[in-house]
């Protein structure tokens, strides 16, 4: 069997979704992004290699970041090259160690995925931008998990994972903090302390995950000392007579080394006397993990079922739960600020048939998609317009319109009015109802981009998050139709966890193209 046919396998018969646990190899591979003395090595500003910092510590690189950090700081004051920065930031230095942290922040924030996409490893980019894992665990501190993750909500540090109530599902937990939070940074000695020393309550947080979901290593050495603490903490917690319910569990993803050869095996991780039972795969191509992984997808996206349970557990603690409870779309689930709970999540599509098999009545969105996309099923718009829009858009927004719209001979408001078509939950839409509130920031670093250099520069998913962002003046409708060509399949909610955003971009397309002002 290839590694791909023995993941799928593994991953099909657990009981829940997969992990991934994300290292520093992880960015290197995808940014190159250095290694730890690599990024620290850019800030030995002073004349003194990192070197020298590393051995005053004795070989200790927390503790080196702290000389480094100490040295740094008396640098980073007065140098000319970070006059702009302590003009901006001097009121978040509040010890000898924020001005590393700031720096390293600002430098790790600068990192894009458009630098992955445009790798070696494009493929394996666009495989895991369409992946629907459960959740993402990881030491980095860089944003490019968030990146191609766009729709998981994001838990930063020790503290917030352990003070908040995580779903385990469509999330991210920065155990080591991340670079938007500067002062989250596990980087020193005494950062490193605090963090062992709450290690237990963070293994009891995330037993769970271990013992019910496979979880995939990517990026770490085998050896690597944070992998080690935090499965000790959780051997103890779960204790040795249970270890063998890790089975199959623990995958830990490597690349070849010289004498190697790609494959799949069974082996053990001894840990203070404990064997821990691990699956090994060895390979340099990670598509057929990716796609292992893209083979056990859930139909719903992550971030539905995240929110589901999230008010689920609201609505057991609520004194008043009939007060919690409504309707609303699917696609406006992301939409949440006014909704407490919602029930009866699902989605169906029959496959698109030509219209004489299946009759005006048995037409889904899909074909409506494929017909904006493509104007290949010869529909009559009135027919589409009297008998097809409401049935079909009963629980969403998101149908194309303006095309059969026009096609029929209404071009402007008034005519529209005057047909007497009771349409305006499709119809009359603000520019507001389409976009993500979270995304208003990411996209104003690229609101000066063309729309093609915007797609261009960053996964398919991140691009239809943005798009709705664009000003309709710069939105090229050529350009347009072809992303929507490129990733039509990526509509389908069946296959794609990010259907819902797809199909919002669609009729922003069809708006666009045949609609008014």
């Amino acid at each position: 069997m290839t590694i791909e046919q023995e993941l799928t396998a593994i991953l099909r018969a657990a009981q829940a979704g997969p992990f991934l646990f994300v290292g520093s190899g992880f960015s290197r591979r995808y940014v190159g992004l250095e290694d730890w003395k690599g990024l620290l090595s850019r800030f030995c500003v002073t004349g003194r290699p990192f070197e020298y910092y590393l051995s005053a510590a004795d070989g200790d690189f927390p503790k080196a970041a702290w000389l480094l950090a100490e040295a740094f700081n008396e640098y980073w004051w007065s140098a000319p090259e970070y006059t702009e920065s302590v003009a901006r930031d001097k009121s978040k230095v509040t010890n000898i160690t924020s001005a590393l942290r700031l720096e390293i922040s600002k430098y790790l924030s600068s990192l894009d995925q458009g630098k992955a996409k445009s790798s070696v490893h494009a493929e394996e980019i666009e495989l895991l931008a369409g992946l629907n894992v459960d959740g993402v665990i990881t030491t980095n501190w860089d944003l490019l998990l968030e990146q191609i993750f766009p729709d998981y909500r994001v838990f930063i540090g020790q503290e917030e994972l352990l003070f908040s109530n995580p779903q385990q599902i469509g999330e991210i937990y920065k155990i080591h903090g991340c670079s938007t939070m500067p002062s989250s940074l596990v980087l020193t000695t005494d950062d490193y302390n605090t963090f062992h020393e709450r290690n237990a309550y963070l293994a009891a947080k995330l037993i769970t995950i271990f013992v019910e979901h496979p979880v995939i290593f990517i990026g770490y050495s085998i050896s690597d000392e944070n992998i080690l603490s935090l499965l000790r903490a959780i051997s103890v917690c779960i204790g040795r007579e249970n270890i063998e319910k890790l089975r199959r569990n623990l995958i830990f993803v490597q690349r070849l080394g010289l004498s190697d050869s790609p494959g799949m095996s069974d082996t053990y991780l001894t840990i203070d006397g404990v064997q821990i039972p691990l699956v090994l795969v060895k390979s340099d191509d990670f598509r057929p993990i990716y796609t292992a992984l893209g083979a056990v997808r859930r139909k719903i996206p992550a971030r539905v079922l995240r929110y589901c349970k999230e008010q689920l557990y609201s609505l057991v603690k609520s004194a008043e739960p009939e007060k919690k409870l409504c309707v609303i779309d699917y696609d406006d689930v992301e939409k949440n600020a006014e909704v407490e709970f919602l029930v009866g999540v699902g989605v169906s599509e029959l496959a698109g048939k030509a219209i004489g098999e299946i009759g005006y009545g048995r037409i889904e969105a899909s074909d409506l998609f494929e017909d904006l996309l493509h104007s290949n099923r010869s529909f009559d718009a009135g027919q589409i317009l009297d008998n097809v829009i409401v049935p079909v858009g009963k629980n969403t927004k998101n149908i194309p319109v303006f095309k059969y719209l026009f096609e029929r001979g209404i071009d402007d408001f008034k005519s529209y009015q005057d047909s007497g078509l009771a349409l305006d939950k499709w119809v009359v839409r603000s520019p507001e109802e389409f976009r993500i509130k979270s995304y208003a920031k990411p996209f104003f670093k690229r609101r000066h981009l063309s729309l093609q250099a915007l797609i261009d520069g960053c996964t398919a998913e991140n691009a239809s998050l943005y798009i709705p962002w664009v000003a309709s003046e710069k939105l090229d409708l050529d350009v347009l139709l072809k992303f929507l060509i490129e990733n039509e399949h990526k509509m389908d909610y069946k296959t794609s966890p990010y259907a819902s955003n797809f199909r919002k971009v669609a009729v922003i397309y069809d708006r666009a193209r045949w609609g008014w002002g």
